[in-house]
C-alpha cells in the first residue's frame, strides 16, 4: 500500500506481531528510470534468502514520474512499501521517515541508482543475523568518479573518530536500535557510523561491488565538500563535549581570564619598575576579560541546553518503554 506522508506519525517501534526481518530503506529522488529494475533484483534477491524481507522506497519530492511507478511497482511486488514526501528534505529526512515505516529488526540503508545491486544486501545483513556486529558498512570495489575526495573525507573521519573503517559514507545495514539512539540532524546519515561507535555499538566492514549507474546522474557535486567537513566538525564537537560544554567554553573562558590576570600583573610590575605604562597591554587584559565572560556565560548555557536535552532523551525512553506495555497488553487480550 503507498502511503503519503501527513500529519499522523506512525510508531517508531516495530509492531509485535511483524513477519519482516530486514527493511530496505531507499531514499529516492528522480530515480524513474532505476526503480523498476531495481525491484526486479529485489525480488530475485528476496527469493533467495531464508529472512523475510520488505523494501521501503522513501520518494523524496521527486518532479518525475517516480511516485506514479511506484504506486504501480506496489501493486506488483508484495514486499514494496512505497512512502512519499511531497517536497525533497533529503536523505537523513527520507532514512528517517523509512524507519519509522520499516518493520524489520535490521535495517538497510540502500540508494535506487543501481551503483549497488541488490544481490549484495545480504553480504551486509549476514554478520548482523549471526549476531557477529550490530552494524556493517560497505566497501566500495570498483572505479568511483569521487575517489579522491572520498579518501579525503574518509582519512578526516579516521583522524578525528578514530573508527576502524575505509568507508564511513556508503550502503550499510544496522539493528533497528542503532537508528533508535541516533539523534535527528541534518545529513546525519553520513556519520551513523561515528555516532553509533561512540555509543558502544560493534562496526563490521564488508567489500561491495561498485558499478555504474543505470540511469540518471548523481545529485552531488563539489559544493557538498565544504558542508561536509562543517558537518564533520560538529559531529566531533557533539561527541566531545555535547553533553559537557562547559567542559570547553569553560575551559576557554578560564584561559582567557588567566591571560588576561597575568598580562595586567605583567604590566603592574613593568610599571613599577621602569615607571612606563604599556597601552596595548590594557587592550590585551580587556581583549582577554571580555572574550573569558562570553565564553564562560556560552559554556553554563550549553550546561542547561545539555541537561534539557538529557530529560528529553529519558522522556522519550519512558515513552517508550510505556507504548512497548500497552502493546503488550492489547496483544495478550487479543489472544
Amino acid at each position: 500500500m503507498a502511503v503519503s506522508i501527513s500529519s499522523s506519525r506512525p510508531s517508531a517501534r516495530r509492531p509485535l506481531n511483524a513477519s519482516v526481518d530486514v527493511s530496505v530503506l531507499v531514499p529516492a529522488k528522480d530515480e524513474a528510470g532505476n526503480l523498476a529494475l531495481f525491484m526486479e533484483l529485489c525480488e530475485a534477491m528476496i527469493r533467495e534468502q531464508s529472512a523475510r524481507y520488505e523494501v521501503v522506497v522513501v520518494d523524496d519530492g521527486s518532479s518525475d514520474a517516480s511516485w506514479t511507478l511506484l504506486q504501480e511497482l506496489a501493486e506488483r511486488y508484495a514486499f514494496l512499501r512505497p512512502v512519499r514526501h511531497r517536497a525533497q528534505r533529503g536523505i537523513a529526512e527520507a532514512l528517517r521517515t523509512g524507519y519509522l515505516h520499516a518493520h524489520g529488526d535490521i535495517l538497510v540503508f540502500y540508494p535506487a541508482d543501481l551503483q549497488f545491486k541488490p544481490e549484495d544486501i545480504p553480504s551486509l545483513v549476514g554478520p548482523i543475523l549471526a549476531g557477529e556486529s550490530d552494524m556493517v558498512t560497505g566497501f566500495k570495489q570498483g572505479k568511483y568518479e569521487k575517489a579522491f575526495v572520498s579518501r579525503i573525507y574518509n582519512g578526516l573521519s579516521r583522524t578525528l573518530f578514530h573508527i576502524p573503517v575505509r568507508d564511513l559514507n556508503n550502503v550499510k545495514a544496522y539493528r533497528r536500535e542503532v537508528m533508535a539512539s541516533l539523534p535527528m540532524r541534518p545529513d546525519f546519515h553520513r556519520y551513523m557510523i561515528v555516532m553509533a561507535a561512540a555509543q558502544g555499538y560493534t562496526v563490521t566492514e564488508v567489500p561491495i561491488p561498485l558499478y555504474s549507474r543505470h540511469s540518471g546522474r548523481s545529485k552531488f557535486g563539489l559544493s557538498r565538500i565544504p558542508v561536509g567537513v562543517i558537518d564533520m566538525v560538529a559531529v566531533w564537537f557533539e561527541l566531545r563535549f555535547g553533553q559537557k560544554p562547559l567542559l570547553a567554553f569553560g575551559m576557554l573562558g578560564a584561559a582567557l581570564f588567566a591571560i588576561g590576570v597575568l598580562s595586567g600583573l605583567g604590566a603592574l610590575v613593568w610599571l613599577a619598575v621602569t615607571g612606563q605604562g604599556q597601552r596595548w597591554v590594557w587592550t590585551v587584559i580587556q581583549t582577554s576579560m571580555i572574550l573569558g565572560s562570553v565564553f564562560f556565560a556560552t559554556g553554563l548555557l550549553g550546561e542547561q541546553i545539555a541537561q534539557q536535552r538529557a530529560e528529553v532523551r529519558e522522556l522519550r525512553r519512558e515513552l517508550d518503554d510505556v507504548a512497548t506495555t500497552q502493546q503488550e497488553t492489547l496483544t495478550s487480550s487479543d489472544r
